[in-house]
C-alpha cells in the first residue's frame, strides 16, 4: 500500500491537467491511523461524485467488542457511526471550491429507523466507512489544491472525530448499545409470549408532518388499556409496560382523525428498530409483518388467488392468475397470497387503502347479488382460517362495516389518540344482531411451486460496479432508482410506491441490485420463486454487498427485508 505522501505527490503532479487524470489516484493509500481507498473516480465534475472508503483496524478504533459482537448491536453501532460522520461532513461540505459537485462530502442520510447500510461495516478486522467526494475542478481542469484540502485536512478531522472510540461520547455509544440490546430482547419476548406487536406506554406515535418522520411535539402520549397492558423486564431499561397485541385478529376502530391509521403506521414501521428520541423506540412488531393494500394496475404473474377469487365470467384461471393490469380486488388477493409465500406471520390492513369488494360484502348486497354470481370470497370470510390454519394474524383498521366485529379477538377504539379496549362491550352488542357469514369453505394454502422464466440479458462491454446513487452500471444491466417510487432495470420499471414498509430510498436502490443479481445469476427457469429468493438472500448473508455491486461496494445502499425482495420479484414485468 502506498503512503499518504506518495498520494500528495501524485496529486500535485496532475494539477491543472484534464479531469480524467484524477483516475490515477484510484487505489489504497496508507495514512497515519487509517487507510484511504479511492474506489471510483467520477468522469467529470458534474457526474456522480467519486466513491471512497476508509479502513480503521480494531486495534486503533478501540470500540468494545461487545458493541459489535451480535448482529443487532453491530448494526446499531454502524448506524451511530454513519450519523457521526454525517455531522462532521456538514461542517466541510463544499468548503473546497470548484465547478459542478466540486467539494461535496456526503454519506448516507439516516432517518429515524436503524438500517443496515453499505455506508459502514464493522467486520472481523476493523471498521470500514464508505462515502462520496466531489473531486474539485475549474471547468474540467483539475484543481489539486482544493482536493488536497479535502484529503489531507477536512477528511482526517472528520475521521478522527467520528470513528475512534476515544474521541466519542462514551455514554452515547453505550446508550446506543443498550437500546439495541433492549429492542432485541423485546423482539424475543414477542415470539416467546405469542405476541405480534408491543406499543410501550409513553410512546410518541404521531409524526411531525406527512413529509417528516420526526416525532410531533406536544402530542398525546400512548397509554395502553389496562386489559391489554403487559409488563416485561429488559436487560438495561428494566421494567417496561405497554399494550401487547396477541396473535389472532385485532380490530382498530374509531372516529375519523382519532389516531387509527397513526397507530397502524407505527406498528407497520415497528418491523425496524428506531433511534433514541424517536418516540417509537419500543414500538416493536413481528419483523415479518406485511402491510397489504389494493394496487390497481400492478402486474401479477402465475399467482393462485383462488382462495379469494374464483369462477370469473371470462373463465380465466385463478389458480395461475396473470395480468398486466390488476384490479383493486385481484391485486389485494395476490398480495395476500404473495405475503404467505414470503413468510409473513402478520398482515396489516387499513380499510381506507383496500378494495371494498375484496374486504367485505354485507348481507343486503348478498341478497341482491347472489353468491353464485359473485366470484370474490371476501377477506372477512378468510381471516379466521388464515390465523387458525395458516398461523397468520391480522391487525385491521376498519370503520365502514360492523361485520368485522364478529371475527375479531380484540377490538380497540381510538378516542383522541387514546386506545380503549371495547372487546367485551362490542361482543355483547353482537349478540343482538344477526351474525353475518364469517367463514367460507375450501380454505387451502397454495403449494407455491411457481417458477419464473429464465432471464438472460445481453452482456455489455465496459461495465462497472454500481455507485448506489440512483444511477449505476453493471456488467449486464443498467439500474436506476427513483426515490421511494420505483427503480428500473434497463428499460423495465418496477413500481414500489405501494410497498409502504420501504422507508428509505437506499433500500430501493439495494432492491434494484438484488433483483438484477437474481435475474442474471439465479433465476434459471427451474427454481421456484421461494428458491430464487432464498438463494439471493443466502448470498447476501454469506458475502454481504460485494456480489451485488460489481467492482466495488458503494455508499448508498440499505438492506431491505426479504418480504420486499419477494414483492419486487412479483412486480417485475420483464
Amino acid at each position: 500500500m502506498k503512503t499518504q505522501n506518495e498520494l500528495r505527490t501524485l496529486l500535485r503532479s496532475i494539477d491543472h491537467k484534464g479531469y480524467p487524470a484524477y483516475k490515477s489516484l484510484a487505489g489504497a493509500w496508507k495514512f497515519d491511523r487509517y487507510a484511504l481507498v479511492i474506489d471510483h473516480v467520477q468522469g467529470d465534475p458534474f457526474a456522480s461524485p467519486s466513491s471512497l472508503h476508509v479502513e480503521i483496524p480494531h486495534s486503533l478504533a478501540k470500540f468494545p467488542a461487545a458493541y459489535y459482537k451480535e448482529a443487532h448491536a453491530r448494526i446499531a453501532l454502524e448506524d451511530f457511526l454513519v450519523r457521526q460522520v454525517a455531522k462532521q461532513f456538514e461542517q466541510y461540505n463544499f468548503k473546497a471550491k470548484g465547478s459542478g459537485k466540486s467539494g461535496l462530502l456526503s454519506i448516507s442520510r439516516c432517518g429515524q429507523a436503524v438500517l443496515e447500510r453499505s455506508a459502514c461495516h464493522i467486520g472481523r478486522d476493523g471498521v470500514e466507512v464508505r462515502f462520496h467526494v466531489g473531486f474539485p475542478a475549474f471547468g474540467r481542469t483539475i484543481n489539486a489544491g482544493e482536493l488536497d484540502k479535502i484529503l489531507f485536512d477536512f477528511l482526517p478531522r472528520c475521521v478522527e472525530n467520528s470513528l475512534f472510540y476515544a474521541r466519542l461520547d462514551a455514554k452515547k455509544v453505550e446508550s446506543t448499545f443498550f437500546l439495541a440490546e433492549d429492542q432485541e430482547a423485546l423482539r424475543r419476548i414477542l415470539k416467546e409470549e405469542k405476541l405480534v406487536a408491543f406499543v410501550a406506554n409513553g410512546s410518541v406515535l404521531p409524526r411531525k408532518s406527512g413529509i417528516s418522520d420526526l416525532p410531533l411535539a406536544d402530542s398525546v402520549l400512548f397509554n395502553s388499556p389496562e386489559t391489554m397492558e403487559r409488563t416485561f423486564r429488559l436487560p438495561h431499561r428494566g421494567e417496561i409496560s405497554g399494550m401487547a397485541i396477541p396473535e389472532g385478529i385485532t380490530l382498530i376502530v374509531g372516529g375519523g382523525y382519532h389516531g387509527k391509521s397513526t397507530l397502524l403506521e407505527a406498528i407497520q414501521t415497528g418491523v425496524y428498530n428506531h433511534i433514541q428520541g424517536d418516540g417509537r423506540e419500543f414500538v416493536i412488531t413481528d419483523d415479518t409483518a406485511l402491510k397489504l393494500r389494493a394496487e390497481d394496475g400492478r402486474s401479477i404473474r402465475n399467482v393462485d388467488i383462488s382462495l379469494f377469487i374464483n369462477d370469473l365470467p371470462n373463465k380465466k384461471d385463478t389458480k395461475t392468475f396473470s395480468t398486466e393490469d390488476a384490479s383493486g380486488s385481484t391485486s389485494q388477493a395476490a398480495g395476500v397470497i404473495e405475503g404467505i409465500e414470503a413468510g409473513a406471520r402478520l398482515f396489516l390492513i387499513d380499510e381506507d387503502t383496500s378494495a371494498t369488494n375484496f374486504m367485505v360484502r354485507d348481507e343486503f348486497m348478498q341478497q341482491v347479488i347472489s353468491r353464485d354470481k359473485e366470484p370474490i370470497t371476501p377477506f372477512l370470510e378468510r381471516a379466521v382460517d388464515l390465523y387458525g390454519k395458516a398461523g397468520i394474524s391480522t391487525i385491521l383498521v376498519a370503520g365502514s362495516s360492523g361485520a368485522f366485529f364478529y371475527i375479531a379477538d380484540h377490538i380497540l377504539m381510538m378516542d383522541c389518540y387514546k386506545p380503549v379496549d371495547i372487546t367485551k362491550r362490542v361482543k355483547e352488542l353482537c349478540g343482538g344482531h344477526p351474525e353475518p357469514r364469517t367463514q367460507a369453505p375450501g380454505f387451502a394454502v397454495p403449494e407455491f411451486a411457481r417458477t419464473l422464466p429464465a432471464f438472460r440479458p445481453g452482456r455489455r462491454s465496459g461495465g462497472r460496479g454500481g455507485r448506489g446513487e440512483g444511477d449505476s452500471r453493471h456488467e449486464h444491466m443498467k439500474t436506476k432508482s427513483f426515490g421511494l417510487e420505483s427503480f428500473s432495470l434497463d428499460r423495465e420499471e418496477v413500481n414500489v410506491r405501494y410497498l409502504e414498509q420501504l422507508i428509505d430510498s437506499e433500500q430501493v436502490t439495494a432492491l434494484a441490485h438484488f433483483l438484477r443479481y437474481g435475474l442474471e445469476e439465479v433465476m434459471d427457469g427451474r427454481k421456484t420463486v421461494r428458491q430464487a429468493v432464498q438463494a439471493i438472500w443466502g448470498v447476501w448473508d454469506k458475502e454481504g454487498w460485494k456480489p451485488f455491486c460489481g467492482s466495488f461496494v458503494p455508499c448508498g445502499l440499505a438492506r431491505p427485508r426479504i418480504q420486499e425482495l419477494y414483492a419486487c420479484i412479483d412486480r417485475f414485468r420483464g
